[in-house]
C-alpha cells in the first residue's frame, strides 16, 4: 500500500473527516518520485472544533509519528472545522514550489 492511502486511510478512520484531499508533492522537490516523502493534506473535520491551529497540527503529527520515523520529510497541512472551510469557500492556496535542491 502507498504512504499516500495509508495516510487516507489512517486519517479517515482516526479523524472522521468531513473532506479529505492527500496531495503527494513528492515530484516537486528534489528527491526520487518513488520516496512518497512530501504531501499535502487538507481535512476538515469536527474533531477540530475548540483547539488552536498549533493544537490541530500537534494532533495529526502525533498521530501520523511513525510515518515521519519511516521516510516521510514533509506534511502541508491545511485542518479546518466544517464552519471554517465554508467561510474559506472549500478553498486553499496552492502550494509554493521548492526551492532547493538539484531541481532549483
Amino acid at each position: 500500500m502507498s504512504r499516500k492511502q495509508r495516510l487516507h486511510n489512517n486519517f479517515s478512520t482516526h479523524f472522521n473527516p468531513t473532506y479529505l484531499v492527500i496531495e503527494d508533492e513528492t515530484g516537486h522537490h528534489s528527491v526520487s518520485i518513488h520516496s512518497e516523502s512530501h504531501f499535502k493534506v487538507i481535512m476538515v473535520s469536527k474533531i477540530f472544533l475548540d483547539k488552536t491551529r498549533v493544537a490541530r497540527h500537534r494532533l495529526v503529527n502525533q498521530f501520523i509519528m511513525e510515518e515521519f520515523s519511516n521516510g516521510l520529510h514533509a506534511l502541508s497541512l491545511h485542518l479546518f472545522t466544517p464552519e471554517e472551510w465554508r467561510e474559506r469557500q472549500a478553498t486553499v492556496a496552492a502550494s509554493p514550489q521548492c526551492r532547493g535542491g538539484s531541481r532549483k
